[in-house]
């Protein structure tokens, strides 16, 4: 196994008004928000994705050791956040 070293990729997201305004109101209510577990996903993907693509620059083939972190930023928490971060390495 070949070590590249560590890599890293981000997803900032805005969170729109509406879905704020919807997702509060199920919040109220009780439940589940499906409408920021939808933006998490979303963010997640695109992080995993940034992560693999500095991977592949560097000449690697995987990525072990990952960690996804969450947070909220900006004024009133109104964007997201999600950093990705791993080894780039290659298998053979």
């Amino acid at each position: 196994m070949k070590y590249y070293g560590i890599v890293a990729g981000e997803a900032v997201l805005g969170a729109n008004i509406l879905k704020d305004l919807f997702a509060g109101i199920r919040d109220f209510v009780g439940g589940r928000s499906a409408t920021y577990e939808k933006e998490l996903q979303h963010a997640r993907e695109i992080a995993l994705e940034e992560l693999q693509e500095s991977a592949r620059r560097l000449g690697a083939n995987a990525v072990i050791g990952i960690d996804i972190d969450y947070e909220v930023l900006g004024k009133e928490n109104g964007m997201l956040m999600v950093s990705a971060s791993g080894t780039a390495v290659f298998i053979e």
